[in-house]
């Protein structure tokens, strides 16, 4: 029993540090794993970056609620609750809406692919 609570509540300071529920996450953790993936996927084309970013962005932040939920679970509870649709619905809508502010981020310029990544691959 001692081992769940300790594995949930490292899943919970994980989730909690991806969620969108502390007011520092979005710029010092999600943001720049968003960036990081959309220049990934910007490698295989430059018109993907937008759809990369907004995809990392939504996995960084569910996956943040997926386990912030699972984490607190395992430590308060004495038997596990699945995560049901209903939740992760709740979760994936609150992605949504911040992911609307990292679009406007790209759409308006502020984020932008680094020319010196793409240029030293020849693209």
């Amino acid at each position: 029993m001692e081992k769940r609570r300790i594995k949930g509540g490292f899943l919970a300071v994980v989730g909690f540090i991806l969620s969108p529920l502390s007011w520092w996450n979005d710029l010092v953790v999600n943001l720049p794993l968003a960036y990081a993936f959309g220049i990934a996927v910007a490698l295989i084309s430059r018109e993907l970056f937008l759809p990369g970013v907004i995809a990392g962005y939504w996995l960084t932040n569910v996956a943040g609620f997926v386990l912030l939920h699972k984490g607190a679970i395992d430590v308060v509870s004495g038997e596990p609750e699945p995560y049901t649709t209903r939740r992760f619905v709740k979760d994936f809508l609150i992605s949504v809406g911040y992911t609307v502010i990292v679009i406007a981020l790209v759409w308006f310029g502020i984020l932008t692919i680094p020319d010196g990544i793409l240029a030293a691959l020849g693209q």
